[in-house]
């Protein structure tokens, strides 16, 4: 991480706060993501797929209604999906 263990270890005691990019080199290492770091999130996998985060960052330059529009259909499919599973097809 290319920082002392004094830094370190004033991390820990929540003496002192990392930067974003720090942040970010420590999600790295530790193989999760920022928000998970934050307490945002219980799940370590959460976005961490690229092509998932560029299709949300389209999805959110578009008007409140295109995304409405979309989410409603992404979560019908969801649904589907789930049902299909759960019935094991």
């Amino acid at each position: 991480m290319k920082t002392s263990y004094t830094v370190i270890g004033k991390y820990e005691r929540d003496e002192t706060k990392p930067s974003i990019e720090v942040a970010r080199n420590i999600a790295k290492l530790l193989d999760t993501t920022v928000g998970h770091l934050l307490g945002e999130t219980d799940n370590l996998n959460v976005l961490k797929d690229p092509d998932m985060l560029i299709r949300l960052n389209e999805l959110n330059l578009l008007s409140e209604p295109d995304k409405g529009v979309i989410l409603y259909a992404i979560d019908g499919l969801i649904r589907d999906a789930k049902t299909r599973k759960a019935y094991g097809r």
